[in-house]
């Protein structure tokens, strides 16, 4: 759900840019507008878009990564922190395994 309206968004505000140069390029034409007038035009409204759409981006990921702390889901780090913790307590394990063999055939100390 929340993916298909950032698509139809996306896909708005490049229909929307398309619309813009478009009707810049009419202006272009028509002698309303210098060449240079309208690049510097294009140019603004890109840069406006741009920043809307980091904005947007970032509000995004705000959203997703407040509804995934809501869910109690644990983040990528969190896994990594728990692997290393597993791998340590292996490696103990297998440590601990490998004393109590030995001692098992060396039998008791006297």
């Amino acid at each position: 759900m929340i993916t298909e309206m950032i698509r139809k968004t996306l896909l708005a505000g490049v229909g929307i840019q398309e619309r813009f140069s478009e009707l810049v390029d009419d202006f272009v034409k028509k002698g309303e507008l210098s060449q240079s007038q309208g690049a510097k035009l294009v140019r603004e409204w890109t840069d406006i878009a741009e920043k809307s759409t980091s904005e947007f981006n970032k509000s995004i990921s705000d959203v997703v990564e407040k509804a995934l702390k809501k869910m109690n889901l644990p983040t990528k780090d969190d896994v990594e922190a728990l692997n290393r913790k597993v791998q340590s307590l292996s490696l103990r394990v297998k440590r601990f395994e490998a004393k109590s063999e030995r001692e098992e055939e060396e039998g008791p100390a006297v």
